[in-house]
C-alpha cells in the first residue's frame, strides 16, 4: 500500500507531500456523470460493489494518495429514521424540520444494521480493492444541525444560531443525540477497515469563537476523545469552510489532522498554536487559470508545508463540477515530483 498519507500523519517524512482531493469522486468525472444517468448518490451508496467503483475512480485516475468513502453527509439520518431528501441544484432537504423540543425528542439512536451497506463498502475498499488508505466521515453536529433547522441549505443559519443562542437547553439535547450518532456511526466505520476519518464541520464558520466554544466544543471533544479513546490508531481530521478564526481552538481537540481553507494559511496556523498535522488549502479557483499561474500558487504552499514539516496536500475546498480532470490529473503529478524537490532542498 502507498502509505505517504498515513506517514505524514504519523510524523515519518515520506520525502513527498501526500495529496486527495475532497470532492474527488463525482461531477467533474466523466464516467461518474455516467453512472449518475442511472443512479442518485443514495441508490449509488446503497450499492456497495457500485459505490466501492465511484470511491475507487479518482485514485484510479488522478494518483491520489487517499480515497475518501462516496457518500453524503446526510447519509446516516435515515438510521435515525430521519427522512431525507436531496434535491437537484439544492442540497439536503427535510419537510419537516426541527422547531421544538418535541422534534428533538423525535430523533431516534443511530441504528447501524440501516446504513450496513456503509460498512460493506469500506470493507470491499479495505480488503485489497484500493492501493491507498480510506478515509471515512461523518458530518459534525453542527452542520448536520442547520440543515435539520432551517430544512434544507441556508446562506445566514439564523434559526440554526437562534436555537443555539435562545434555546440551549433544546440546542444542547439535539448536540447531544448528533454527537451520539458521530460517535456511532464513525465507530461503525473503523470497525469496517476504514484506515483513517474525517469530520466534515462545513457551516461552522457561521458561528463566533464565544458560541463555539459554549455550545459546539464540549460535543466535539466527546466525539473526538471517545473514538480515538476506541481506535488510538486511527488518524482523526477536523475540516470546516470559513474557520480561520477556529483552527486556535480546533489546535486544542485531540486531532490529528486540521484542514485549513483557502483563507487560512499554514504559517499562521503554525503562528496560532497548531501543532497538527495540516491539510490544504489550494483555492479550487486555481483549477481554471493556467498551469504556469497554478504551478506558481502550488509551489508556495508546497514550501510552507515543507517547512511547516507536516503537510497534506488538498484543495480548500471541495472539487467544482466544472473541474479538468486533466487538470486534476496533471496536479497530481505536480505537487508529487515538486515536493520531492522541495523536501530534498529544506530538509
Amino acid at each position: 500500500m502507498n502509505t505517504a498519507y498515513l506517514d505524514m500523519i504519523q510524523g515519518k517524512n515520506p520525502g513527498v507531500t501526500p495529496v486527495w482531493y475532497m470532492r474527488q469522486a463525482g461531477r467533474s468525472q466523466a464516467e461518474y456523470r455516467k453512472i449518475k444517468e442511472k443512479y442518485t448518490l443514495f441508490e449509488i451508496t446503497k450499492e456497495p460493489e457500485l459505490c466501492a467503483r465511484v470511491t475507487e475512480l479518482p485514485v484510479k485516475e488522478y494518483g491520489v494518495d487517499a480515497a475518501i468513502l462516496y457518500k453524503d453527509i446526510m447519509s446516516p439520518m435515515v438510521a435515525m429514521n430521519v427522512n431525507v431528501e436531496l434535491k437537484a441544484g439544492v442540497g439536503p432537504v427535510f419537510s419537516t424540520p426541527i422547531r421544538s423540543m418535541a422534534d428533538v425528542d423525535k430523533l431516534e439512536t443511530f441504528d447501524p444494521t440501516k446504513v450496513d451497506y456503509i460498512a460493506k463498502t469500506i470493507t470491499l475498499l479495505t480488503s485489497g480493492m484500493l492501493d491507498v488508505p480510506l478515509i471515512g466521515f461523518c458530518g459534525a453536529p453542527f452542520t448536520i444541525a442547520s440543515y435539520l433547522i432551517e430544512g434544507g441549505p441556508t446562506k445566514n443559519y439564523n434559526k440554526t444560531r437562534g436555537m443555539l443562542i435562545g434555546a440551549p437547553d433544546m440546542w444542547n439535547a439535539l448536540m447531544t443525540k448528533l454527537a451520539d450518532m458521530s460517535i456511532a456511526y464513525l465507530s461503525m466505520q473503523a470497525e469496517a477497515g476504514a484506515n483513517a476519518l474525517q469530520i466534515f464541520d462545513s457551516w461552522v464558520g457561521a458561528v463566533n469563537v464565544d458560541q463555539y466554544k459554549q455550545g459546539i466544543y464540549p460535543h466535539m471533544e466527546r466525539i473526538i476523545k471517545t473514538v480515538k479513546a476506541q481506535y488510538p490508531h486511527l488518524p482523526m481530521a477536523m475540516n470546516g469552510v470559513g474557520t480561520d478564526h477556529l483552527v486556535s481552538i480546533w489546535s486544542h481537540l485531540p486531532l490529528d489532522v486540521i484542514a485549513l481553507d483557502w483563507r487560512s494559511s499554514i504559517v499562521m496556523a503554525n503562528e496560532r498554536g497548531v501543532t497538527q498535522t495540516v491539510q490544504g488549502n489550494l483555492d479550487p479557483a486555481y483549477l481554471f487559470g493556467d498551469e504556469k499561474t497554478l504551478a506558481r500558487e502550488v509551489d508556495r504552499i508546497l514550501l510552507d508545508g515543507v517547512r511547516y514539516g507536516r503537510h497534506i496536500f488538498n484543495l480548500g475546498h471541495g472539487v467544482f463540477p466544472e473541474a479538468d480532470p486533466q487538470k486534476l490529473h496533471w496536479l497530481t503529478d505536480y505537487v508529487h515530483e515538486r515536493s520531492r524537490e522541495i523536501w530534498a532542498q529544506e530538509r
